[in-house]
């Protein structure tokens, strides 16, 4: 019962880790860059989605709605200022700029709010314990459970059913022939960041009431863990980040289970070393280009 209980609180968590990888794996499939100022997005949709509840007093979905489209706006902000102009650069160049950019958007926030971390009201979402099979479950992780399955699936559907959708899966096969086919790759590109974004957004609002605490430098940890399960997927395909989200979320909650807490950070990491070494096109790669 222990551990049926351990893989609910896994999958819970899991799927948080999910929703952040999915917005790596995006756009590293459109551009093949890693965006690692993605985590610290995260880090900003958890505080709107904390100033909208306690300020405007709105309730979880308006909130989460609020940091999705918040986020979806960072999102584009950063890609056209700090990404665009570098699209033709070295990859070094990119991947110090998406540092700078992370560590920007941290210390900007600590300069506008300060340091202190903040709580979400334990009163936003009833937690309740609900016993299924004999198995104590909270209410509340089904709940962000079952959110954060919704967005996933939604994501499918906007890439798989949608024009901009179809542009995007173009533009990751082949950039310049979808430029040939008149789509526009600017945009397209803008609209993976910002999708990317907003998820990552509604996982900063989901963390928040599943952790509580919130500050500003929370993205760092939270974002280089989902950075870990978009590899372990295989970086650049949606459906590789969201197994590789779960699956590391339940990982670390049976290394927790199992009375190694002081672990479940690191063993992330060590996931991380054992898929560049044994696989390093990750569990849904191919040694060819991917595809998002």
């Amino acid at each position: 019962m222990e551990l049926i209980q351990q893989l609910v609180n896994g999958i819970s968590l899991g799927s948080i880790y999910a929703l952040i990888a999915l917005g790596y794996t995006m756009v590293y499939g459109i551009v093949r860059l890693i965006n690692f100022a993605h985590g610290d997005v995260f880090m900003v949709g958890s505080f709107v989605g904390f100033y909208a509840v306690t300020m405007l007093g709105v309730g979880f979905f308006p909130a989460l709605l609020l940091a999705m489209a918040s986020c979806a706006v960072l999102g584009m902000i950063i890609e056209r200022i700090a990404y665009k102009p570098l699209r033709n650069a070295a990859r070094i160049a990119v991947l110090i700029t998406a540092i700078g950019v992370s560590l920007l958007i941290e210390y900007v926030t600590i300069y506008l709010r300060g340091a202190q971390p903040e709580a979400y009201p334990s009163t936003l979402l009833p937690d309740r314990n609900l016993k299924l099979f004999g198995v104590v479950i909270s209410s509340q992780s089904l709940f962000i459970l079952g959110t954060s399955l919704v967005l996933m699936i939604l994501l499918q559907f906007i890439v798989h059913r949608t024009k901009i959708g179809k542009a995007m899966r173009a533009v990751s096969h082949d950039a310049e022939a979808a430029r040939l086919m008149g789509i526009n790759v600017d945009n397209t590109i803008s609209a993976t960041f910002a999708i990317g974004s907003a998820l990552a957004g509604a996982a900063g609002v989901i963390f928040g009431i599943y952790y509580t605490k919130i500050e500003p430098l929370m993205g760092i940890l939270p974002g280089l863990k989902a950075f870990v399960a978009a590899v372990l997927g295989g970086i650049g395909i949606i459906p590789g980040a969201m197994v590789g989200g779960l699956l590391l979320g339940v990982i670390e909650s049976l290394v927790s289970g199992l009375g190694y807490s002081l672990w479940r950070d690191g063993v992330a990491f060590v996931i991380l070393i054992l898929i560049l070494i044994f696989r390093p096109a990750g569990l849904f790669g191919k040694n060819v280009r991917e595809k998002v």
